[in-house]
C-alpha cells in the first residue's frame, strides 16, 4: 500500500474530529456572549430589592373588630421576592394573608395565602379585590392613627412599615 492511501482515512479522521468539536466551541462561544451581554447590562446576579410604601387599613365598621390592611410593594432588584409573613404590635391576635377570587357576578371569596411573590423589577398593590393583610383591630383605633408592621420577605428580610387607619370608602 502506498504512503499516499495510508494519509487519507488519518486525514479524514482528523477533520471529522475538527468538525466535531467545533459544534460545542461554536455553542459555548454564543452562550459566554450573550451571558456577557446580559452582565454588561446589570441584569445578572442583582438581588431581591422590595420597598414597602403606601401602607393604609381600614377602620373597622360597626363591632366588628376585624379589618384589613394593604401596602404598595415595589421590586426594583433582579430577583423574585416572596412575602412570607406579616406581624404587627398594634394588632390583637394572629396577622395573615389573604387572597379574594371572584366566584360569580357580584360575588368573591377569601382564602388565606401561604405567600405572594414581588416579581422581579414589578409593583405589586394590595387591594380588598385581590392580596390583603387580614387582622383583628387593636384598641380603639381612629382614623389617622398609624398602626406599625413588620413584612416578612423569603429574601430581603423583614421590613418594617407604617399603616395609617382610613375609612374604607377613601
Amino acid at each position: 500500500m502506498s504512503e499516499r492511501h495510508l494519509w487519507r482515512p488519518t486525514r479524514r479522521r482528523l477533520t471529522d474530529t475538527l468538525l466535531a468539536a467545533l459544534a460545542p466551541v461554536a455553542a459555548c462561544s454564543v452562550a459566554l456572549g450573550g451571558l456577557t451581554t446580559w452582565v454588561g447590562t446589570g441584569n445578572a446576579g442583582t438581588p431581591a430589592s422590595v420597598k414597602v410604601s403606601g401602607g393604609r387599613i381600614f377602620l373597622p365598621y360597626g363591632d366588628s373588630r376585624d379589618t384589613a390592611a394593604f401596602f404598595d410593594l415595589a421590586n426594583s432588584g433582579g430577583a423574585d421576592d416572596r412575602l412570607v409573613r406579616v406581624t404587627s404590635t398594634g394588632a390583637d391576635g394572629d396577622v395573615s394573608l389573604s387572597g379574594h377570587r371572584a366566584v360569580g357576578v357580584g360575588a368573591a371569596a377569601k382564602e388565606s395565602v401561604e405567600s405572594v411573590t414581588v416579581p422581579a423589577g414589578s409593583r405589586l398593590s394590595m387591594s380588598p379585590h385581590g392580596v390583603d393583610v387580614t387582622l383583628r383591630a387593636g384598641g380603639r383605633w381612629q382614623v389617622g392613627d398609624w398602626v406599625p408592621f413588620t413584612l416578612h420577605f423569603e429574601r430581603s428580610g423583614p421590613l418594617k412599615a407604617i399603616a395609617v387607619v382610613v375609612r374604607p370608602a377613601s
